[in-house]
């Protein structure tokens, strides 16, 4: 399920000046896996939420994405994983992202610290409780942490997208920066379960390798999103090696624009 919750942060970029963030925004999800021999199963659940928080007298956007696996499925495999990221408000930049992820007995922790001034990110990472790793790395208006990737794109105009031209972008991980590669495929009407029909732009999307622009075995994701100013994804699909693991839009409230995308 970490897989998916990335890929809902996990997006592309569009101008710093672009990015969306309304205070009081919540996007729930829910998580399934599917298999030919095996029924489609919610497993978890995912919620991504907005609000204005305080830090050091400094206002900040607070943006935080949980996934939990559901109490049904916790005997067998608990996991909460915590995504957060403080934005300032005038800039619109990110200044620190943070991350706790809780997977059975497996724990990990990290920190990027932007210093925009110096064009550098600070780093800082562990597992279970070894010492922590730290690494300063350099710093371009392309690279940041996956939740400034999602909430970056999310007012960009889909005239803009030119079906099937690869574009690329960076993601700022705790010792490198990946490349990330997209393809707009088109526009489609998605049926979401409970939730009705919704016009929507459809992407394919790749994690690249450590070793530059090389995506024969990065991670491979397919995502929907809201033909409309919100620009919500709606749908996700991420093949694994037996079956995928799916999620998809189960509500959503205080929204900065009407959902214009939901057909009737």
């Amino acid at each position: 399920m970490k897989r998916l919750l990335l890929a809902i942060l996990l997006l592309w970029t569009g101008p710093l000046a672009a990015q969306l963030y309304h205070p009081g925004e919540v996007l729930r999800y829910r998580v399934s896996y599917k298999a030919k021999m095996f029924p489609n199963t919610e497993v978890g659940t995912v919620e991504v939420t907005t609000t204005e928080t305080t830090c050091d007298g400094k206002k900040y956007y607070l943006v935080k994405g949980v996934g939990r696996t559901l109490p049904t499925y916790r005997w067998f495999y608990n996991m909460e994983d915590i995504y957060q990221v403080w934005i300032d408000p005038v800039t619109l930049r990110s200044e620190y992202f943070q991350s706790d992820i809780r997977e059975g007995d497996y724990t990990f922790e990290s920190r990027f610290d932007y210093v925009w001034q110096d064009s550098v990110v600070r780093t800082r990472w562990r597992s279970r409780q070894r010492p922590f790793a730290e690494k300063e790395m350099p710093l371009t208006p392309e690279s940041m942490d996956a939740i400034s990737l999602f909430f970056n794109m999310r007012t960009a105009e889909a005239d803009d997208f030119s079906k099937d031209k690869p574009e690329y972008l960076r993601m700022v991980l705790q010792d490198t920066v990946r490349n990330i590669r997209y393809r707009f495929l088109g526009r489609e009407v998605k049926k979401i379960r409970n939730m009705g029909k919704f016009r929507t732009l459809k992407f394919d999307c790749q994690l690249g390798t450590t070793e530059g622009y090389s995506f024969t075995d990065g991670t491979v994701f397919y995502i929907w999103i809201t033909d409309d100013k919100n620009k919500i994804p709606v749908y996700i699909e991420s093949p694994v090696r037996v079956g995928s693991i799916n999620g998809y839009i189960s509500g959503y409230k205080n929204l900065k624009y009407p959902v214009t995308s939901l057909v009737k």
